[in-house]
């Protein structure tokens, strides 16, 4: 465990925790963590996970635009995503996990190239949802830390692989809690805010 690891995990463990409360700020923690994970995972020749951190910095840029700029003069508002959207991204997503890993495979020592090229794409999908503030984006997070806790422990990288455990609860919590304000939302005909860029989570309810 260093220094570096340390730092990565605490921005982003923030900055997950704010994108569960439908918070504008998950934006700006995020890209200060996957900076410092883009250096951790290089020097431990994850690369698809480099690469993924290049994407999550640009995208978190646009999202942070995205929602601060809302819609028609208010708050992006928590919605599903389209059945035909999910159609073509499901298998899109395991087609270019097997291209990707191959090409990691046959042209550079990555480890596990195919699991880390899993992680990779899912990330991406997961993370295009985000952006619009898309209820399923919770699912494909909780896939992503189902597949990324076992690559990370079996790279020595513990304390990374405990906080994407933590992130896989904290999915399911997010995805209960997303929907519940999607109806709210829905039964209010508009989004409720709290404060600037944000719209009031709904209570998790036992």
């Amino acid at each position: 465990m260093t220094p570096l690891e340390i730092a990565a995990n605490a921005c982003v463990a923030v900055s997950i925790f704010l994108a569960g409360r439908n918070s504008i700020h998950t934006w700006w923690t995020g890209i200060a963590g996957c900076t410092l994970f883009g250096l951790l995972f290089a020097e431990h020749r994850l690369y698809a996970d480099v690469l993924l951190q290049v994407f999550f910095v640009g995208t978190s840029v646009l999202g942070w635009w995205r929602w601060a700029r809302g819609k028609a003069g208010a708050p992006l508002p928590v919605t599903h995503a389209r059945p035909r959207t999910l159609a073509w991204m499901v298998p899109a997503g395991v087609a270019a996990s097997a291209a990707y890993g191959a090409l990691l495979f046959y042209s550079t020592d990555a480890y596990a190239p195919f699991v880390d090229s899993a992680v990779l794409v899912f990330s991406v999908i997961a993370q295009l949802l985000m952006m619009g503030r898309r209820i399923e984006s919770w699912p494909v997070w909780l896939l992503v830390n189902t597949i990324a806790v076992p690559l990370y422990a079996s790279r020595g990288l513990y304390l990374t692989a405990l906080l994407y455990a933590a992130f896989w609860v904290n999915a399911i919590v997010s995805w209960r809690w997303w929907q519940k304000l999607a109806r709210r939302q829905a039964a209010r005909g508009a989004p409720a805010t709290t404060g600037a860029g944000s719209v009031e989570p709904a209570r998790v309810e036992s």
